[in-house]
């Protein structure tokens, strides 16, 4: 396994992460273990979570996500092998934002659920245009000088937000972020290709991708309306993705999987990867099979004539 360096962290992370997203939602406890094991027996070490995951399941309230993880380093005694990702920001019963305050509260909330001295890469969840980003960046360099935070990122930004907040870690002194996770795949270029892509590269900021799959419509599993039965998110998707460009999108995958022996989802996320700007795109599995199958993207090389095909049918 080539790992890559994520921005100048200094953290070594494979070139797919683990979208932990799934832990306590579609997969149950026992399944998450399983995929787990697998993800790191495949030779990859990053796995992202957030604190909010998943308090959108009747019942739940967050933290699943992170319970289960830290649940499993205790069983496994796995913790040093994995370059353990979460986020603050999002609405939790304990509050929201990135004020100095709450990130201290939340971050413990975090560390406790995980049963882990130290998360690898602390990410804003969503920008917080309420408090002064002096205050948030200072709030994150705390906790990496005390030792509880190894590297932090962001998610959700735009390109603007971005600047600005890497120009105040430089001006003051302060960490700064060293990821970006956007929305970018093969359906959804636009927001990161017009702006976010050029301060990363100016910056040198890691970028981590959610939604690398298109919450599975770039698996090709969706074609037409009745497909939206297959699964929770089916509906959704269909009704996002389902359109003339999406099937054009489609139509290159089937081209290019075909030349290559390989299947829709693999190409997409190979794709990303003959990015520059691109890090580690994220992507999740529910079942062992799909996750050796997004293993296999990681060993999938596209050539140019790929590369093109699929960038146009996605322009």
């Amino acid at each position: 396994m080539n790992y890559r360096s994520l921005g100048r962290s200094g953290l070594q992370v494979s070139p797919i992460c683990f979208g932990g997203n799934v832990f306590g939602w579609t997969a149950d406890e026992k399944t998450s273990f399983s995929l787990l094991d697998a993800w790191l027996d495949e030779g990859f070490n990053f796995v992202d979570t957030a604190d909010v995951y998943s308090y959108w399941v009747k019942g739940h309230t967050g933290g699943e996500s992170e319970t289960i993880i830290g649940k499993w380093f205790k069983a496994s005694g796995k913790r040093d092998k994995v370059v353990l990702a979460t986020k603050v920001g999002k609405p939790m019963p304990a509050g929201k934002g990135l004020s100095p305050a709450y990130i201290r509260r939340a971050v413990e909330d975090s560390l406790r659920r995980l049963q882990t001295d130290v998360i690898d890469l602390y990410q804003s969840h969503d920008d917080d245009t309420e408090t002064p980003q002096e205050e948030t960046m200072a709030a994150f360099t705390e906790l990496v000088r005390a030792g509880k935070v190894r590297a932090v990122g962001c998610s959700n930004y735009s390109a603007d937000r971005l600047r600005s907040a890497l120009q105040v870690s430089e001006k003051l002194g302060l960490a700064r972020y060293e990821s970006l996770q956007p929305l970018y795949n093969l359906y959804s270029r636009k927001e990161f290709e017009d702006g976010l892509q050029q301060v990363c590269t100016e910056y040198g900021v890691g970028v981590i991708p959610f939604y690398a799959l298109a919450a599975g419509f770039l698996t090709g599993k969706y074609r037409t309306p009745e497909d939206a039965s297959k699964s929770a998110r089916g509906g959704n998707i269909v009704k996002n993705y389902l359109n003339e460009r999406g099937l054009r999108i489609l139509d290159a995958l089937d081209a290019v999987a075909k030349r290559n022996n390989a299947t829709c989802g693999q190409v997409a996320v190979a794709w990303q990867l003959t990015k520059p700007a691109i890090t580690a795109p994220i992507a999740s599995a529910t079942s062992l099979q799909q996750l050796k199958e997004l293993a296999a993207a990681a060993r999938l090389k596209l050539s140019a004539e790929d590369v093109a095909l699929l960038d146009e049918a996605s322009r």
